[in-house]
């Protein structure tokens, strides 16, 4: 769960190089999404963390439900980043509030995917390929730090590309 804001690196590459035919929002709130079972978790002292929401069938399921919810919840989210970038003068970065499907539903369900995958080599609790396998043979495959900052480095390079090409 502390590493969730890295997550969005590879999100931010996504964007770099997708441009529009990638929704960042959508893969933001898809990363919301996803932590709300090890919130919840923390909060009540839960054993596990990382159930059932953090399986690939789940994150599916998840992915899908927050490509449904992500127009209605995402525009007004636009709009006021768009207020914001123009109180600054920051027009070039000025995005329209209209959400395409594709980008949307590419958006939510990477996200969630690579939430689990990223998840599952970090965190013992979890079985990614529930419920046919309760093992997890990608925890410790990298060491963290190189997980900490191969995220950083996909979200400064993504972003760095992205405003390069704004």
């Amino acid at each position: 769960m502390p590493f969730t804001p890295l997550h969005l690196g590879p999100g931010i590459a996504l964007k770099a190089g997708l441009g529009e035919r990638f929704s960042l929002l959508a893969f933001g709130l898809a990363q919301v999404a996803m932590d709300l079972e090890p919130l919840i978790g923390l909060i009540s002292g839960a054993p596990i963390l990382h159930g059932i929401t953090h399986t690939y069938p789940a994150a599916l399921v998840i992915g899908l439900a927050v490509a449904a919810i992500t127009p209605p919840l995402g525009r007004p989210i636009l709009r006021r980043w768009n207020r914001e970038l123009t109180y600054y003068r920051l027009d070039r970065l000025v995005r329209p509030a209209i959400l395409v499907r594709g980008s949307v539903m590419l958006g939510a369900l990477s996200g969630t995917l690579s939430h689990v995958a990223l998840d599952s080599l970090m965190h013992a609790d979890m079985q990614p390929l529930s419920p046919w396998s309760s093992a997890n043979g990608w925890l410790g495959a990298i060491p963290m730090s190189a997980l900490f900052w191969g995220c950083v480095l996909s979200g400064v390079l993504g972003a760095a590309v992205w405003l390069i090409r704004r």
